[in-house]
Parts: structure tokens; C-alpha cells; sequence
């Protein structure tokens, strides 16, 4: 399995790391996921800050997808047509178009961020959502490194094989 990411240039460093991923990647089974609400925390599901959320979708025209969004009432919010993408936002929906980035659409969240990309000061670290979902028995495509601190990501898949994407920008 060849998995390789891509930084992608944003607002401020970038809005969405896109994540290539090999498309023949098996899909978790129900039952990974069936105990996971039986496992133990410290902390309480419900107060997880993941951030600002996103949908990434890989397009095959972006000037074809932009036009679409537009007309559902989406601006440019970042990227650009000569960076094969476009970060579009309507109040406070955001809906990332990627030509030729990555296969699939993914599931964003931006801890540390909010929905204009802005910075809040209150934010769980990439590395501790991590390990809460590691001790609810949670499954990752990649890990964020532990040893680290700052700018980090990690990647799973839903019980559907969506791709989730939690990528801390500082």
C-alpha cells in the first residue's frame, strides 16, 4: 500500500491536506466498529474538539465544479484554478474541489481552527484526539506522530470507508 501526502496551500499555510490513498484499501468490517461505544475514556466523547469541518471532494473539471457551486450560492474562499484547487464556502459550509489530488472525497476537521480558518484558542491537539479514539478502540489509515507537537494528521475510515481526515495545522 503506497499512501502519500499532499500539503495543500491555503488561507494562511494551506485550509485541507489532501491525502492520497490507495482505493483498494479494504473496508473495516461492522463489527470493528460495533464495541467501540463499550470501551472506557477519560474523556467523554461529546467534548472531542475537532475543529472546523470540510468536505473534500475530488473533481474531474474544476472549472465545471466551481460553476456548479457557485450557482448553489458558494464563493471562492481559497486556492486558486492554477493550483488544481479551490477551498469554497457558503456562510459556514466549506467544500474543498481537488483536480487530480487524491482519489475519493474526504471528511475534513481542522482542530485549532475555525470555519473562516481562523485561529481559537481552545482546541484538543491532533495527538490527544488520537489516543482518546486509540482507548475507544478506533482503527487509523495513518497516525499522527506522539513525539511531536504542532502540525500533525491522522486519517481513518468510517464503518462506510469514507476517509476521515483530522489535519492540525499548527
Amino acid at each position: 500500500m503506497k499512501n502519500s501526502l499532499l500539503v495543500l496551500a491555503g488561507l494562511v499555510l494551506s485550509f485541507i491536506l489532501g491525502f492520497y490513498l490507495n482505493s483498494t484499501l479494504p473496508v473495516p468490517k461492522e463489527t470493528e466498529y460495533s464495541s467501540l461505544s463499550n470501551k472506557q475514556s477519560n474523556l467523554p466523547m461529546e467534548n472531542i474538539k475537532l475543529g472546523a469541518f470540510s468536505v473534500s471532494l475530488s473533481v474531474k473539471d474544476l472549472k465545471v465544479s466551481k460553476g456548479f457551486y457557485e450557482n448553489l450560492g458558494f464563493s471562492v474562499f481559497a486556492g486558486s484554478m492554477e493550483s488544481n484547487y479551490l477551498i469554497m464556502k457558503n456562510e459556514d459550509t466549506l467544500i474543498g474541489l481537488f483536480q487530480g489530488m487524491f482519489e475519493g472525497n474526504i471528511l475534513t476537521f481542522n482542530p485549532g481552527w475555525d470555519q473562516n480558518a481562523y485561529n481559537i484558542d481552545s482546541f484538543d491537539d491532533v495527538r490527544s484526539i488520537q489516543q482518546h479514539l486509540k482507548e475507544k478502540g478506533v482503527k487509523f489509515e495513518t497516525e499522527a506522530n506522539e513525539q511531536t507537537s504542532g502540525p500533525a494528521s491522522l486519517t481513518l475510515r468510517d464503518p462506510d470507508g469514507n476517509l476521515i481526515l483530522i489535519d492540525q495545522h499548527r
